[in-house]
């Protein structure tokens, strides 16, 4: 796999304002194992990709095609599939471009569940021009992969799950706002990632979740909880959520509760979202906050803030929302893109004072 200095455009193909490029989103905020030069997305093209996601410049052209990035002068090192589909299903229309870029010897990450190198005319064309091809959802061979054996009982560092109410809310992004927060105060804080983007954006220590054999996802959790913590010692381990609590097409949390000795959570939720995403047609409305929060204490966990996503709310809404939210619940609520995590912290740092005390 390349190394820090590699470079890399991501390939976005008409997406890259809606949610399902999220991966794209993450690396253009960063951090990432790639230096990124440029998105590839025809509908945002001539603009700068950081002010189109949140009105910050970072010097990120995004482009209409390959061939003008190529033309150019500035051929990237890799090509980094930046959308995260319902299902991961690659999008007909970015086959072709891979093709291309493999052709020219610009090596592939993919991190959906269509897989690049299953593709025999992709794969013919890595072959000739020595190109690579990393499938990051690709599962791993039974004798790499762990079952869960309690080890985690000997983790010293606290740790926090950050779950969601819903999908794509932000919970990932909310972890490298905390662990942000924490350096800041001189702690050292790590994201246990559970998705291809955590990968991508070159965390140490996790494992592609959905692409893992569910008998071993607790033991993967544990490995690299206890991996971390062994390594590195860290003030604080921040485990990333995946899905949401009572999502019908894939529930998840209880993992990081249960498995991964996550006792305090930040609850991500999106105050404008009624229904799941993608099942809006199905009418699968969001659960209650209230009842989410009975639920992880039923667990045997307790939530310690609210993160909030601030999709399709003006100034005054996000206001709104933020002060019923804290009446309702008696928690800080706090916007991670607008606000920081600093509201949050004198709820983390207790968590952790009480946590090293037990």
């Amino acid at each position: 796999m390349g190394q820090m200095a590699d470079t890399a455009a991501i390939l976005t193909h008409g997406q890259f304002t809606t949610s399902n490029a999220k991966t794209a989103h993450g690396l253009v905020r960063g951090p990432s194992r790639f230096r990124i030069t440029a998105v590839i997305d025809a509908a945002s093209s001539g603009q700068d990709a950081g002010t189109v996601l949140d009105g910050l410049h970072r010097g990120i052209p995004v482009v209409a095609d390959l061939d003008t990035l190529l033309h150019s002068g500035a051929a990237p090192q890799w090509l980094v599939v930046g959308v995260a589909t319902p299902g991961g299903v690659l999008p007909a229309g970015m086959k072709p471009i891979l093709y291309q870029a493999l052709e020219r010897g610009i090596s592939v990450a993919n991190g959906l569940h269509d897989f690049v190198s299953d593709d025999l005319q992709l794969v013919t064309a890595a072959a000739r021009s020595g190109a690579a091809i990393v499938d990051i959802r690709r599962p791993k061979h039974r004798s790499e992969i762990h079952f869960w054996s309690g080890a985690i009982h000997q983790v010293t560092a606290p740790r926090i799950a950050v779950l969601g109410t819903d999908c794509a809310l932000g919970k990932r992004t909310t972890c490298q706002v905390i662990a942000a927060a924490m350096r800041r105060r001189g702690l050292t804080a790590e994201m246990v990632y559970t998705g291809q983007t955590g990968w991508l954006q070159g965390s140490r220590f996790g494992f592609v979740l959905d692409s893992t054999a569910n008998d071993f996802v607790s033991g993967e959790l544990e490995h690299a909880i206890v991996s971390c913590d062994r390594e590195l010692r860290p003030s604080l381990i921040l485990l990333e959520g995946q899905s949401a609590l009572r999502n019908p097409s894939g529930p998840c949390g209880a993992e990081l509760m249960l498995s991964g000795g996550a006792r305090g959570v930040i609850l991500q939720h999106a105050p404008a979202r009624k229904f799941f995403d993608d099942q809006e047609h199905l009418h699968h409305e969001i659960p209650s906050l209230t009842s989410e929060l009975e639920l992880i204490r039923m667990y045997g966990s307790r939530v310690l803030a609210i993160s909030l996503n601030h999709e399709h709310l003006d100034a005054s809404a996000r206001v709104a929302h933020k002060e019923r939210i804290e009446g309702e619940t008696g928690l800080t609520a706090f916007y991670p893109l607008i606000d920081g995590a600093e509201r949050a912290m004198d709820a983390v740092l207790g968590y952790i004072e009480s946590e090293r005390a037990r």
